[in-house]
């Protein structure tokens, strides 16, 4: 899942200030899920910015609207009708919707109301932990499902840096060391054959980690 976190309030009152028909736009998405950009978190943003603006004696308008997902075209077109009725919109979408509408409105500006910050898993409520960095390259088979590209502080594709003390990384005691869970999964499978196995110098060139990336699967593509 996308993860994403709520930018400062004077931050986005920063950008807005100079609009007067402002929309904030709400993604159904993954940013609902980690509570940075649904429609509560819209409703929310909308009515501290009026709020604002009515301290400040200005009369803004700012409206709601949030759609199924901002990373696709069908979606994006229902703002087609009232696009124009804004001189801006602030998106909370992760970076990838905020980019494909700005692409789809050329002449409307459009304000990131997030900051993206990883690919991750739920943990618990509120606790999210990065897990992916999209690579497009996956270790995963080799490693015991556990990805030392996303978990590993140095990205070390073969066993554990000199840094690691007891299990942990170098940057943080309570920061597990990568190669450490590595090696417990492996050992749990008795797979550490695996361990044995040298990984080649990854090719950050050609690997699609260096975008700007496209994926295409040729037995959906229209």
């Amino acid at each position: 899942m996308i993860i994403a976190e709520k930018k400062p309030i004077e931050e986005i009152i920063d950008e807005v200030k100079d609009f007067d028909r402002i929309l904030i736009l709400g993604c159904n998405e993954c940013v609902t899920v980690c509570e940075a950009g649904g429609k509560k978190e819209v409703e929310i943003l909308a009515s501290a910015l009026r709020m604002y603006f009515i301290n400040k004696g200005s009369e803004k308008k700012v409206d709601e609207k949030t759609l199924e997902r901002q990373c696709d075209h069908e979606y994006l077109e229902e703002l087609r009708s009232t696009i124009d009725d804004y001189d801006a919109i602030v998106s909370l979408a992760c970076g990838v919707g905020v980019q494909f509408a700005a692409e789809k409105y050329l002449t409307t500006p459009l304000i990131p109301g997030v900051n993206t910050v990883c690919l991750g898993a739920n943990e618990a409520r509120g606790l999210w932990t990065e897990r992916c960095q999209a690579c497009g390259s996956c270790v995963l088979a080799r490693t015991g499902g556990i990805c030392p590209v996303s978990r590993c502080a140095k990205r070390v594709l073969n066993g554990p840096c000199g840094g690691s003390t007891n299990g942990k990384c170098e940057i943080s005691k309570d920061v597990d060391c990568a190669w450490q869970l590595i090696i417990d999964r492996l050992k749990a499978l008795d797979k550490m054959g695996d361990y044995e196995k040298v990984a080649p110098i990854k090719d950050w060139s050609t690997d699609r980690a260096g975008g700007p990336r496209t994926v295409t699967r040729e037995d959906v593509k229209i």
